[in-house]
């Protein structure tokens, strides 16, 4: 019911997800960043714990892969899920289990990942990935990634609606949280409305106050 796109910006070291569905507040489980760690998208029978576990085992261990491996080992219901994460390095690991519902898949490279399942088809995830490729390397990741969801959503899309009801962008900056995490839940065209919410986060006067919260001294984090 969900596709995303994970990637990183090897010229800031920027993570970044956007993800799309016809369900409902998917930014609230699909999307995990972490400022100099790496990013997680879990989605299908969505278990939010692999994208938590998952940035903690990247913070601990940094390979993708592995990470990717021993998740899969610790969830029982793996065969039900999807999820596709992206490492400090830009490496991508991807999962697709076999009871995800069709069309289901997933395309992996270096600091570039695409996922969907109940998707009109594999269309869906080569528009994705080749609208993010062919787009201006000099935009900033998150314009990057709306063209790519966009180019999946006039690719069909999830095949049980004709279009998205609910999507997510976050972005990772210099601090332990995101730079941005924008969502629209239960429109019509909620890919659509993301984008011009994206738009508007460009302005100015937004930017100059996102660099302001970027300054925030970090607090003590051990409790005696």
């Amino acid at each position: 019911m969900t596709f995303s796109i994970v990637a990183r910006d090897p010229q800031n070291g920027r993570f970044g997800v956007a993800v799309a569905t016809c369900h409902l507040a998917v930014g609230s489980t699909v999307p995990h960043i972490r400022s100099g760690v790496g990013a997680v998208a879990t989605q299908a029978h969505t278990n939010p714990y692999l994208g938590i576990c998952g940035l903690e085992r990247l913070e601990q261990n940094g390979d993708a892969q592995d990470v990717l491996e021993t998740l899969l080992t610790d969830d029982v219901l793996r065969d039900r899920r999807q999820f596709h994460l992206i490492d400090l390095h830009g490496r991508t690991a991807s999962w697709t289990g076999p009871e995800c519902g069709d069309w289901a898949g997933h395309r992996s490279q270096s600091h570039l990942s695409v996922a969907g399942n109940f998707l009109v088809g594999e269309e869906v995830l080569e528009a994705m990935e080749q609208a993010f490729l062919m787009s201006d390397p000099s935009w900033k990741l998150g314009r990057r990634l709306m063209f790519a969801l966009r180019a999946g959503e006039a690719a069909g899309g999830d095949r049980r609606a004709r279009a998205a009801t609910s999507a997510a962008l976050q972005i990772s900056g210099d601090v332990a949280f995101p730079l941005l995490d924008l969502r629209v839940d239960f429109r019509d065209d909620a890919v659509q409305e993301l984008t011009e919410i994206y738009e508007r986060s460009q302005d100015l006067w937004i930017q100059q106050w996102r660099d302001e919260m970027a300054e925030i001294p970090m607090l003590n984090r051990l409790v005696a």
